[in-house]
């Protein structure tokens, strides 16, 4: 599928997550298999942009493209700045949020909260269209089913948003009322893809190639964006992707993999973190990745201890290098210990 002039991979994308999706996350998961990642949502605010937070969100450097970056913010002049402001440092796609449920931003009428005012939602969005326009830069739309039980307008807005020149809409199976509580419904994206002409996006609940695989069927969306599903286990990407091609299943990864991908990813992490800020921002990472592993939760609890990167690093080599020989001593079960790492 395409992202205006933008040819995608496959349609496994990742969805954009505060504090989760940063660049080292986006090229991990870009490179064991997702087609398409989003950036954390950058504030639409003139006088955080030079923040240290703002800049490392802004920043893309060896990023492959096609470089995403996701916008929020409740003003319609401020968020076509604020695109203006990501195309200057690489953006090739600006995503508005309107999905976010975090009381943080929906306090300030930002992310879902905005689907309470459909007129200013549209206004942001013609803004942002319109800013993106001469740069040939496609805008796409995250939001959620609505508001709440009794408030569900995706449909609608949807619509209005494809009437005002955006290219792609992704769509959260809940309400902002629900947060991440209880399960996804995909009837509402179903409703959405049956009045729109440009892709639709499913998303929430998708932790399994086969849950891909049905709820595409279900909803008819042109592709699926994991979240959740993808802490501690970014090669999910290629084994939603590989089923959904082949019907088969790949091999899970084994114990070196793994251990060699979450030490790529600490080294990437620091270097953008630096050495402070990157052991701690870290760690949630860390234990994701080892929650469901023997012992897992014991040595997440030293590892948050360690405040040094090379402290940081040697621990978790030696946690996998331990859980390597503990497998080798026991027939068959270095698979099973991957797929025990895969199921997290």
């Amino acid at each position: 599928m395409n992202i205006g002039p933008y040819a995608l991979a496959n349609n496994v994308f990742v969805a954009p997550m505060a504090g989760v999706t940063d660049r080292p996350f986006r090229q991990l998961c870009k490179k064991l298999g997702a087609g398409y990642a989003v950036s954390e949502m950058v504030t639409s605010r003139r006088d955080l942009w030079d923040t240290l937070k703002t800049s490392r969100r802004a920043n893309h450097e060896g990023e492959p493209g096609p470089i995403a970056v996701q916008i929020a913010g409740t003003d319609a002049p401020m968020m076509a700045d604020a695109a203006a402001y990501n195309i200057e440092r690489g953006a090739q796609i600006i995503d508005i949020n309107m999905g976010c449920p975090a009381k943080k931003v929906c306090n300030k009428w930002a992310g879902s909260a905005l689907m309470q005012d459909e007129t200013l939602a549209l206004q942001i969005i013609e803004a942002v269209v319109a800013a993106c326009a001469p740069h040939g830069v496609p805008v796409t739309l995250k939001m959620r089913t609505g508001w709440a039980q009794t408030h569900k307008n995706a449909q609608s807005l949807a619509r209005a948003a494809e009437s005002a020149g955006v290219q792609m809409v992704a769509v959260h199976g809940r309400t902002r009322e629900q947060g991440y509580k209880g399960l996804a419904e995909y009837d509402t994206i179903a409703a959405v893809k049956a009045v729109l002409r440009i892709p639709v996006v499913v998303n929430g609940d998708i932790d399994s190639p086969e849950k891909a695989r049905d709820v595409l069927a279900r909803t008819g969306a042109d592709a699926v964006m994991i979240g959740r599903a993808a802490q501690g286990r970014p090669w999910i990407f290629r084994e939603v992707a590989h089923f959904l091609a082949t019907g088969t299943h790949l091999a899970p990864p084994q114990v070196g993999e793994v251990a060699r991908l979450l030490l790529d990813h600490l080294r990437d992490h620091y270097a953008l973190y630096g050495e402070f800020t990157g052991v701690r921002t870290a760690r949630k990472h860390i234990g994701w990745y080892v929650k469901a592993l023997p012992d897992g939760e014991a040595f997440r609890a030293q590892m948050n201890l360690l405040e040094d990167p090379t402290a940081q690093l040697d621990a978790v080599e030696r946690f996998f290098d331990a859980l390597a020989r503990q497998m080798d001593s026991i027939p068959d079960s270095r698979s099973a210990a991957a797929q025990t790492t895969s199921e997290s």
